[in-house]
């Protein structure tokens, strides 16, 4: 970890606590820990920092605000791409019946860019100070009064400070606070209907087995997604290429609000057996790469709704905790950094002070909120494409690759500094910064 002295609460122009120590959470504690006169703490519920999951897919919005962070030495030292020539391919799609080829949609000078999780948590966390991560602090309740806000956690202990912020993920604890049951009813995640299977195979062993049933090897390296009716596949290389994460979605579609049968865990260990009878009958590159996961994982997945807000008073919801989604456009860390660059910007500017830090949380939520509800709900809308079952779309190719060539634009065309200059325009307008603080 770097060093660094944060200023105490006592001298600190203001004094932030974060709650959740995920890829998020630790980012933007890196960035708020480069203003001297910011007091910053962080607060984890495990014993250390850890990350679930695999691989984690960034497009060129997520790597753009990589950059903003000062993050992208640490990176690009682990970050995968796509082998040349198909540097720039983002996803390649393809018939899971058959293998055939359909498009493949281009992210120019970005590519498929993908990393490890834990890598990448990693990384990031070797730019955090020491004295500013705090372990086993499980929060269950926030509370506003007066000029502050205070996380109460688990072991009996709790933190003040000027502003809490819920980096603390699907099930947020925060939440409560922000958007209290007595007023909005219980806002809790749902299942969203898909199944993710979930594996990683060493690079030579799938290439080998690609081989063996006639594909083509150059499928383990280069990213693809395989298409079918409430079912798809994607596969894209991690850890160097040295293996490829793979995650195989299937999709109940027999009602408008599937449910998770009562007490079955979010994620749990299946057999290969029930894997391949989902995908019974599809084409020799998927059959390879199912047959390369003895152990699979299956997990169900969570979203959550478009919250009406994210922020009340001193208290605010981002990432996870505020616009979960499913993993379909690979964007839900990219968002979570675009909202750590963001609000860190914001924060760090010496306009803004304990005084006026309410408005300057209301901005960064008056600038995010349409972004990030839109991405929420194309993120489950690109899954429908993706298995046939897109409105106006369903299994006609023609328009599918039409779609799916240029779906994305929106999302990846997009800077977070802009949205960092408009909350200073908006905060100027309502007197809260001067107007020389923008831009």
């Amino acid at each position: 970890m770097s060093t660094h002295t944060p200023a105490s609460p006592t001298d600190s122009r203001l004094s932030i606590a974060i709650i959740g120590g995920g890829i998020g959470g630790v980012a933007f504690a890196v960035a708020l820990s480069r203003f001297p006169d910011l007091d910053v703490q962080l607060f984890e519920a495990a014993p250390q920092f850890s990350e679930i999951g695999a691989g984690v897919s960034f497009g060129p919005n997520a790597v753009r605000a990589i950059q903003r962070l000062g993050l992208e030495d640490a990176y690009r030292r682990i970050a995968d791409a796509s082998p040349a020539p198909f540097e720039d391919v983002w996803f390649e799609w393809r018939r899971g019946s058959d293998d055939g080829y359909l498009t493949a949609s281009l992210a120019p000078g970005c590519g498929q860019s993908s990393v490890h999780r834990a890598d990448f948590l990693d990384a990031i966390v070797a730019n955090l100070p020491e004295g500013i991560a705090h372990f086993g602090k499980r929060c269950v309740e926030v509370t506003q009064e007066g000029e502050g806000a205070t996380a109460h956690f688990a072991d009996g202990t709790s933190f003040t400070a000027d502003i809490v912020i819920g980096f603390d993920g699907i099930k947020s604890a925060v939440r409560a606070n922000v958007l209290p049951a007595e007023t909005h009813g219980e806002i809790a995640p749902f299942w969203s209907g898909t199944y993710a299977y979930r594996g990683m195979i060493p690079t030579a062993q799938l290439e080998e087995a690609l081989e063996g049933k006639g594909a083509d090897r150059r499928l383990a390296l280069v990213p693809q997604m395989y298409l079918g009716q409430d079912r798809h596949i994607l596969t894209f290389p991690v850890k160097q290429s040295e293996l490829i994460n793979v995650v195989a979605f299937i999709t109940d579609r027999s009602t408008a609000e599937p449910q998770l049968p009562e007490g079955e865990e979010w994620v749990q260990a299946v057999s290969q057996q029930e894997m391949l009878e989902v995908f019974a009958g599809w084409g020799a590159a998927s059959r390879a790469i199912l047959e390369c996961i003895p152990e699979p994982t299956r997990w169900a997945l969570h979203e959550l709704p478009e919250l009406p807000r994210y922020q009340r008073g001193r208290v605010l919801l981002v990432g996870d905790a505020a616009h979960a989604l499913v993993p379909h456009q690979g964007a839900g860390a990219g968002q979570a950094l675009e909202d750590a660059y963001v609000l860190a910007s914001l924060l760090g500017d010496e306009a803004c002070r304990r005084d006026n830090v309410e408005s300057v949380l209301a901005a960064f939520e008056a600038v995010r909120h349409g972004r990030t509800c839109r991405v929420q709900r194309t993120s489950h809308e690109a899954g429908n494409v993706y298995e046939y079952a897109g409105e106006g779309i369903g299994d006609d190719e023609a328009k599918l690759i039409e779609n799916l060539e240029t779906r994305f634009d929106w999302l990846w065309n997009h800077d977070p500094q802009d949205d960092v200059v408009a909350a200073r325009r908006l905060l100027a307008r309502e007197n809260v910064v001067p107007a020389a603080a923008v831009g």
